[in-house]
């Protein structure tokens, strides 16, 4: 791991973190007018499309043996079609930046999955208390909305935790294909994803009937070329330039781009649950990261 990362190293981790910010904002704005599963299905094409010629120009392509493309559409699935979905379907009821505070809980699910599906991290005390911690931020954005019985909110909110459960998943299995080149990877994933939202969002919804305006055109066009196909290049330039323990610091700050989008531009409230429960999930995530420490005599 490069432990100190460099002035471009930064710089793209704060670009990435507002184009990986800007997904929530983009949504929020397309899913005023349109479906979520036709947003999705928008956001998967283009992606796919330039994500496609991208590859190409840097020389890869994609296999096409069976085993192969069976894991793009379980990744699919997992990285694209289920979190995308439940998201775009959560913002129809939640705010953009409440959205983005609760997928940031991603790395949590993380390490317990990987504590009893893989064998290549182990749930150590200084990660459980990241769990406790991360636990204990969903409970402050959630509770009052959970003792009041789920209703559209409260539902919303379990969508996109089940949303970044998926993505949870979606790591470990990746792991998986690491064989190939991490660019064919992102590339075969979001092909995948459209193959699968396509059949659905086109069952679920008459695209004939649909008359977006200019501003949610461009939404998805945002959503699909800079939060998702450049966010995907500049993520892989990041990882081999500062190493993935570096890259995890994208997760504290995307909340953040997410909560000043939506208050600029969507009008969204800023509340101080939402703020305290940001500041309980970044401290598990940094407990998980290792960047916060047990006390030497706690420490087993």
């Amino acid at each position: 791991m490069n432990a100190h990362m460099r002035p471009a190293d930064w710089a793209m981790l704060i670009v990435l973190s507002i184009l990986w910010g800007g997904s929530f904002f983009f949504t929020g704005v397309a899913v005023r007018e349109l479906p979520p599963l036709v947003v999705v299905a928008g956001r998967a094409g283009f992606a796919a499309l330039a994500l496609l010629l991208i590859a190409r120009g840097f020389g890869h392509r994609l296999p096409r043996d069976f085993a192969s493309w069976r894991a793009f559409l379980l990744l699919g699935a997992l990285n694209g079609m289920i979190p995308y979905s439940l998201m775009a379907w959560g913002q129809l009821h939640i705010t953009s930046g409440l959205t983005s505070i609760l997928n940031s809980t991603t790395p949590l699910f993380s390490v317990v999955l990987t504590h009893y599906f893989s064998s290549e991290e182990r749930l150590t005390p200084g990660r459980l208390l990241g769990v406790l911690l991360g636990m204990a931020g969903v409970t402050v954005l959630i509770g009052p909305s959970a003792l009041a019985g789920l209703g559209a909110r409260g539902l919303a909110e379990l969508a996109v935790l089940l949303g970044a459960f998926s993505y949870a998943w979606a790591a470990i299995l990746g792991r998986r294909l690491r064989h190939l080149p991490p660019m064919v990877v992102a590339t075969g994933q979001i092909v995948g994803t459209f193959v699968l939202i396509l059949p659905l969002s086109l069952w679920h919804d008459d695209w004939r009937r649909l008359a977006p305006s200019g501003s949610v055109i461009a939404a998805i066009l945002g959503l699909s070329l800079l939060s998702t196909a450049l966010g995907y290049v500049l993520y892989f330039r990041l990882l081999a330039s500062a190493g993935a323990t570096n890259v995890l610091l994208v997760t504290l700050l995307i909340p953040l781009s997410a909560l000043a989008l939506g208050h600029l531009f969507l009008g969204e409230p800023l509340d101080w649950s939402a703020a305290a429960a940001m500041l309980l999930i970044f401290a598990g995530i940094a407990a998980v990261d290792g960047r916060i420490r047990l006390p030497a005599p706690l420490r087993s």
